[in-house]
């Protein structure tokens, strides 16, 4: 492959996570979850632990699907036409939140829809991060994966400021649209729609499926007996691999809950307005981005354990700071709550490349179905971990209000996937 139609591919790989960043940056974090745990659906606490129970029942849901659908792409080579077909029920789900109108009988039908897209999207992902493979070398996947998010948290900030500008933040927005009956939020959610239809296209354009001649077809059952052989497998030749796995699936669960959780506590815990999370969404994407772009070249020059490593210990001093601090005004979320999301891209490009490194070609799919598998095995933790720290704050201190605490729970799931990453030899992975 010459270099500039390698050059092209990584920017129609790369488009992909452009395209379908309003899922997790508009949908997810900043914007329709701020808007299902608001004052419509009911108090901060009841919606908050309700978030955290739909995304607990989301994670069962990937730890069942991932790895079989990522081992079905290997088999049958059509890890494009799968993708393809899972990001186009993406947009469908995202267009659908528009029918989730600002009423308490409408909280489930909101936190249904977000949980089956936030399924979709994992299962999506296994697809996307399997095909790095087909657009990097072990010279360059860092720089690759760190180029792919990236973009990505780019691809957020200029879809967040459409939004807020286009319809949410003027009293009267395009095409009429105001904030009655939150129509301004639910026409949003359909525009998120249309933008992760168009913006895919180059990438279903500039990549193909390499289908393979013979396919043998398996049931259900037969999937996960095969996906029991390569873990125990895995185990027995490489040992430091699966505990990459454990590690990475503790702090990647932990940097779910930042971005997750996030714009919750700002607007909460800090009393952001709708309008002021969207701006502060908008710059962490541009410092998220810039940082996770930077750090890709770090992680071709000191390896991926390192950036892990710094990036989970600045993220739980930052943590331990917005606990403490919390009642010193916005002023703390700005600057430690921003500086969070300089590591979180970093940390998240990193553990990928990681991966991409030690997985031998034709396994791809398989490989990260049991990276979403082990990351979803553990996430549940972050959810309960937050919401637990509320019920804790509330019983220590007897206010009403203490979404803070959840920080805590992050802090500590983050510390310990950075210990168990401690332990992981880069130099011990013997995969096959």
């Amino acid at each position: 492959m010459n270099e500039a139609i390698s050059r092209r591919k990584v920017w129609a790989w790369a488009m992909w996570d452009w395209g379908t960043q309003p899922l997790n940056t508009v949908i997810i974090t900043f914007v329709f979850s701020v808007y299902m745990t608001g004052s419509a659906f009911g108090d901060t606490n009841t919606t908050s632990l309700a978030l955290t129970l739909s995304s607990l029942i989301a994670g069962v849901a990937v730890v069942a699907m991932a790895p079989v659908l990522g081992q079905n792409s290997d088999r049958t080579g059509r890890t494009v036409r799968n993708l393809r077909w899972q990001t186009w029920l993406i947009a469908l789900l995202a267009a659908a939140l528009y029918f989730v109108r600002p009423d308490p009988a409408y909280l489930w039908l909101g936190l249904g829809i977000l949980a089956v897209a936030t399924v979709v999207g994992e299962i999506a992902n296994v697809n996307y991060y399997a095909l790095i493979e087909e657009v990097s070398t072990p010279d360059n996947v860092g720089r690759v994966s760190g180029f792919g998010w990236g973009l990505g948290y780019l691809g957020g900030i200029v879809a967040l400021l459409v939004l807020n500008f286009g319809f949410i933040a003027p009293e009267v927005g395009l095409f009429g649209v105001s904030n009655t009956d939150a129509t301004d939020i639910r026409v949003s959610m359909l525009v998120c729609g249309v933008w992760i239809l168009l913006f895919t296209i180059p990438t279903f354009v500039a990549l193909r499926d390499r289908p393979r001649a013979s396919v043998e077809r398996v049931g259900i059952a037969e999937s996960y007996r095969l996906l029991g052989r390569s873990i125990a497998k895995l185990w027995r030749t490489s040992r430091h691999t699966a505990y990459f796995l454990l590690a990475s699936a503790l702090f990647r669960d932990g940097l779910a809950g930042v971005f997750a959780f996030g714009a919750i506590l700002a607007a909460g815990t800090f009393g952001f307005s709708p309008g002021s999370v969207i701006i502060f969404g908008a710059v962490a994407n541009v410092i998220a981005g810039v940082s996770t772009i930077a750090f890709g070249y770090l992680d071709d020059r000191i390896g991926p354990k390192k950036v892990i490593l710094i990036s989970l210990g600045a993220l739980v001093a930052l943590s331990l700071g917005v606990f403490f601090l919390h009642d010193r005004g916005q002023i703390v979320f700005w600057t430690l709550g921003m500086a969070m999301t300089a590591f979180v891209g970093p940390a998240q490009s990193a553990s990928r490349s990681f991966l991409a490194r030690i997985t031998p070609g034709g396994k791809g799919g398989e490989m990260f179905g049991l990276y979403a598998t082990t990351g979803r095995v553990a996430s549940f933790l972050s959810p309960i971990m937050f919401g637990g720290g509320i019920l804790l704050g509330a019983r220590l201190t007897g206010e009403t209000n203490t979404q803070y605490w959840g920080i805590l729970g992050i802090a500590i799931i983050l510390l310990a996937g950075f210990v168990v990453m401690l332990g992981v030899r880069e130099d011990g992975h013997t995969v096959e």
